[in-house]
C-alpha cells in the first residue's frame, strides 16, 4: 500500500518549521531522518502508536517509526510507518505530505526511508540521524545505499528544538502533574500498617490509571530504609514513606515526590522536611526567563551547604517534557550521565524543570520533595504542588 500523496490537501506541521529550520542550519544538517519514539510524537504533533507503546519487538526485528524533514521544504516530509497505521492515518491524518504504512521491521523501514530520500534529492545530502536511537541493521543500509552522504549527530538539535514547550505542551505537563499528585496523596491515605510496597505501588499504578495516565513507576521507601524497590517490606506506625513516581499523559511525563508518614508527624520529622523545603524555595527563587540556570543550582547548593542534613542531602535539577531528563540540561553526570551544557544558558519561558532536594536520613529514611515548575517570563508556575508535607496514613 504505498499512500504517497494520500492527503487531499496539505496541512500545517504541528511545530515551528522556522524554529527547526535555523537550529538544522546551525547544525549543519540538510535533511532530519529522525528514529526515536519521542521525536517522532514531538514532529507529529502528539500522535504515538498504540500497538508498539509498551513493547517495540515484532518477530525478528522491531517497529522502526520513521520522519524525514528536508530543512525549508516541509512539503517534502514524510512519514515512514507500521503498516497497520494506514488505519491511523485514515481516521486522523497524519500532516506530512508522504506517508509510507509500508513496514514490518526495521529493514523495511530503512529502505523506504532510502526510497524517499532519493526522491526529493537527499542522496548525498548532510543527513541528521539520532545514533543511540538507530539500530546498526539500518545504519548498515543508510552508508550502503546513500554512500555520498554525511551522517550529523541531530541528538542536540531535537533537544533545543523541544526545550521550550508550546501552551498545549504545558498544559499536558501540568495535567500530568496534578494527576499523579492526586494519585500519590489518595494512595497515601488509603494505605495503613502492615500494607507493603508491593501493595502499595499497584494501588498507585490503579490510582493514575484510573485517572488516564498510563503508569510509568513508582520508586518507595518506608520507614528508615533507602531501597525503593518492590517488596514485601510492610508499613509500621511511627514510619515515613516516601512516593516518587511517573505518569504519562498524552506522551508527557509527570515526575514528583511526596511524603507520607503513619500516625502524626513529631517534631524531628517536621524539622527534616522542613530543611528540604527550605533547600527547594532558595531553588525555586532563581528560577526566571532570562536567569542562568546554574545560578538556580549554585545557589540551592550553597543553602544546602549550610545546612545540619548537608552531609546526608542532596540537590539537583533537570528539564523534562516528553522524557524525564531534557533540555535545559544543567548539572553534569548528576545524578544522569550528560554534561551540563546549559548551566550558564538563560532560562527562556516555557522550560519545564523538575527540582529535587532528597535526604538520606540515617535512622529517619529517606525523605525527598520533588517538583515540577514551568519557567515564566517573571518567575514560575508550579505544577501539582498540592501535598507537599507530611500526607498522613489511613488510621488503624
Amino acid at each position: 500500500m504505498d499512500i504517497d500523496a494520500l492527503h487531499t490537501a496539505r496541512t500545517v506541521a504541528p511545530f515551528d518549521t522556522s524554529r527547526l529550520d535555523t537550529l538544522m542550519e546551525q547544525a549543519g544538517i540538510d535533511v532530519l531522518v529522525a528514529t526515536s519514539k519521542h521525536n517522532i510524537q514531538y514532529l507529529l504533533g502528539g500522535y504515538r502508536f498504540i500497538f508498539f507503546s509498551a513493547m517495540d519487538a515484532i518477530g525478528h526485528s522491531r517497529y522502526l517509526p520513521v520522519v524525514i524533514y528536508e530543512k525549508g521544504r516541509a512539503d517534502n516530509a514524510a512519514y515512514v510507518a507500521n503498516r497497520m497505521e494506514g488505519g491511523e492515518h485514515q481516521n486522523r491524518p497524519f500532516w506530512t505530505p508522504a506517508f509510507y504504512p509500508q513496514s514490518w521491521g526495521t529493514l523495511d523501514a530503512a529502505a523506504r526511508a532510502v526510497e524517499h530520500l532519493t526522491k526529493i534529492g537527499k542522496r548525498e545530502a548532510r543527513i541528521g540521524i539520532e545514533p543511540s536511537f538507530l539500530p546498526v541493521d539500518v545504519y548498515r543500509v543508510f552508508c550502503d545505499r546513500l554512500d555520498g552522504a554525511t551522517f550529523v549527530d541531530a541528538t542536540g538539535m531535537l533537544e533545543r528544538m523541544r526545550a521550550v514547550k508550546a501552551p498545549e505542551e504545558l498544559e499536558k505537563l501540568r495535567t500530568a502533574s496534578e494527576r499523579i499528585t492526586d494519585a500519590m496523596t489518595t494512595t497515601i491515605a488509603w494505605a495503613r500498617e502492615g500494607t507493603t510496597k508491593t501493595e502499595i505501588i499497584e494501588r498507585l499504578r490503579r490510582e493514575e490509571t484510573n485517572r488516564g495516565l498510563q503508569f510509568e513507576y513508582c520508586l518507595l521507601t518506608l520507614g528508615s530504609s533507602h531501597n525503593r524497590a518492590a517488596s514485601d517490606q510492610a508499613w509500621r506506625e511511627g514510619e515515613v514513606l516516601s512516593i516518587d513516581s511517573g505518569g504519562n499523559y498524552k506522551g508527557y511525563i509527570g515526575d514528583l515526590c511526596r511524603m507520607g508518614v503513619l500516625g502524626d508527624p513529631d517534631t524531628e520529622l517536621e524539622d527534616l522536611l522542613s530543611e528540604v523545603e527550605t533547600v527547594q524555595q532558595a531553588a525555586f527563587s532563581k528560577i526566571r526567563a532570562g536567569a542562568a540556570g546554574g545560578d538556580m543550582i549554585a545557589h540551592a547548593e550553597s543553602v544546602l551547604k549550610a545546612s545540619k542534613v548537608a552531609a546526608f542531602t542532596d540537590f539537583f535539577a533537570h528539564g523534562m517534557g516528553l522524557i524525564t531528563h531534557e533540555a535545559p540540561f544543567l548539572v553534569t553526570n548528576h545524578p544522569v550521565t550528560y554534561e551540563g551544557v546549559d548551566a550558564a544558558r538563560p532560562l527562556e519561558a516555557g522550560m519545564v524543570l523538575s527540582v529535587e532536594t532528597t535526604m538520606l536520613h540515617p535512622s529517619r529514611g529517606f525523605i525527598k520533595l520533588e517538583d515540577t515548575l514551568a519557567v515564566t517570563a517573571d518567575g514560575y508556575e508550579m505544577f501539582g504542588e498540592r501535598g507537599r508535607g507530611w500526607n498522613l496514613g489511613a488510621a488503624a
